[in-house]
């Protein structure tokens, strides 16, 4: 460890402890005059004290404990999690995805092109999926086609998640569900109600449109349920993505980029009032909202192309505009989770530069210090790679992100769990580690959730799950040439 290192620890530990450092000397105070009056001194001064007094100086402060512990939020705490586990056959190597556009009629050869070279550099690997829908010439986008694979995905997490928690279906009180593009009737709570027999008064709600951010605004939404509910509730948590009525048939280079990165996934979560059985307890969520601004609300825009095809326009300026979102979510986040240590710095940084000079650098709090994981969403190379530079991470730290977007490319909302997933199956995550997950998405918004584990996974972290077959390869080197 460098000698600079050595200080900033060394600050830390003083500013973190300053608490009882300052109060060693009022302490040591107290014992010297305690010791110049004598026991007998202090017993009749004890008994000079009124009744009433004694009484007030035993009560209020337990009124004021009790009135606390009644008034204070619930803890809410997640039991498990599980994710869509994707079947060998509906991989799709980059040679079948090129095969596959070329012999489609609706795109021409200089946008074969275009998405040959977006996935040479997206940081995708040769083992992502796609419904079964997308691997028809053309592909199939029909209504039947899209149900098949909302019910292949959400029943089989939800199915793996009540079998690893063996909670019944009777026993959800709470059920959100989301899903940006794809929102049929009956909604996909209705499918869920009805596939497992829920009861009839569940709360049950459908997220739509709220892009690949919106699993923690579920995660959110079904916390806020649960400090309302009666103790010891249960809300499930599914959040996926519906590819097959979505894929883009133009030649608008701007929506094709969809086509190269999105891939099929999704995850169910068990968040429940009672830690009992519990493995993590959620301690914040924040969020944040940049579409007052026409750039930020129009940079991932839902339209149709001058030939009538629907798809998803990326804008130049998404990086850019995603930047600002973030900074504006750890500005928020950053009290909330950051020691005293680092916000000291980071006040003196902003008092130094409104005082003295704006030239002065702003000082950049290290989040490492509030947390032992980071779960970025995997929404892209580019995505990661702002992240990573913006909080200075390391690339460990990103791994995670990284890995899953060459497993499972992005797979929206769901890509947090995955990462969380790899971590666990590498067997990183220890009791008392902190989990920051950060997520992007239209609108434009950038959510993010603190986690701490309270009990790591009992068995083999890699036994089951979505990495079980795969873990063992990972993690893969990816070339400069896809990171940057």
């Amino acid at each position: 460890m460098s000698s600079s290192a050595k200080l900033k620890r060394l600050y830390q530990l003083a500013v973190s402890n300053i608490v009882a450092i300052a109060a060693v000397p009022f302490a040591a105070s107290a014992l010297l005059k305690a010791a110049e009056l004598g026991p007998e001194e202090l017993l009749a001064r004890l008994r000079a004290l009124r009744p009433v007094h004694m009484f007030l100086a035993a009560f209020v402060p337990a009124a004021a404990a009790a009135i606390y512990l009644k008034l204070r939020p619930r803890a809410v705490y997640m039991v498990d999690y599980a994710c869509f586990r994707t079947s060998p056959s509906c991989r799709v190597p980059f040679a079948a995805f090129q095969e596959h556009a070329r012999v489609w009629p609706g795109f021409d050869e200089r946008s074969v092109r275009f998405m040959s070279r977006l996935l040479e550099r997206s940081g995708l690997g040769e083992e992502t999926c796609l419904p079964y829908a997308q691997h028809y010439i053309p592909p199939s986008r029909d209504l039947e086609s899209s149900r098949a694979e909302v019910e292949l995905i959400v029943f089989s997490a939800i199915d793996d998640l009540l079998a690893k928690t063996k909670v019944a279906p009777e026993d959800i009180d709470i059920l959100v569900v989301n899903c940006s593009l794809f929102a049929p009737t009956p909604s996909f709570a209705d499918m869920i109600v009805n596939r497992y027999n829920l009861r009839k008064d569940v709360r049950n709600v459908h997220l739509a449109g709220m892009g690949c951010s919106a699993g923690l605004i579920s995660v959110g939404l079904a916390r806020n349920l649960l400090q309302v509910a009666p103790r010891g509730s249960n809300a499930l948590v599914v959040s996926t993505e519906t590819i097959t009525p979505n894929y883009y048939m133009g030649k608008e280079r701007a929506m094709l980029l969809p086509n190269c990165l999105f891939r099929m996934g999704g995850a169910a979560v068990l968040l429940s009032t009672n830690g009992a059985n519990a493995r993590f307890r959620l301690a914040r969520v924040v969020r944040t909202l940049t579409g007052a601004q026409d750039g930020a609300y129009r940079c991932v825009y839902q339209e149709e192309d001058d030939r009538g095809n629907v798809g998803i326009n990326l804008s130049k300026d998404l990086m850019s505009v995603a930047g600002d979102a973030l900074k504006a979510n750890i500005t928020a986040m950053g009290p909330l989770v950051l020691p005293a240590s680092e916000q000291l710095l980071f006040a003196l940084s902003f008092i130094a530069r409104k005082v003295v000079s704006r030239g002065i650098k702003p000082y950049i709090p290290d989040f490492r210090t509030a947390f032992e994981h980071f779960c970025i969403h995997a929404g892209g190379r580019a995505v990661i790679d702002e992240l990573q530079r913006s909080l200075t991470l390391s690339d460990e730290q990103v791994e995670a992100s990284r890995m899953t977007l060459h497993r499972f490319g992005n797979t929206s909302s769901s890509s947090l769990w995955y990462e969380l997933a790899y971590v666990e199956a590498k067997g990183r995550m220890r009791r008392g580690d902190r989990v920051w997950m950060i997520g992007f998405g239209s609108g434009f918004k950038c959510n993010s959730a603190a986690w701490e584990c309270i009990r790591p996974p009992a068995a083999p972290a890699g036994a089951d799950g979505p990495w079980a077959a795969c873990v063992h390869r990972y993690p893969v080197d990816i070339p400069d040439v896809l990171k940057h």
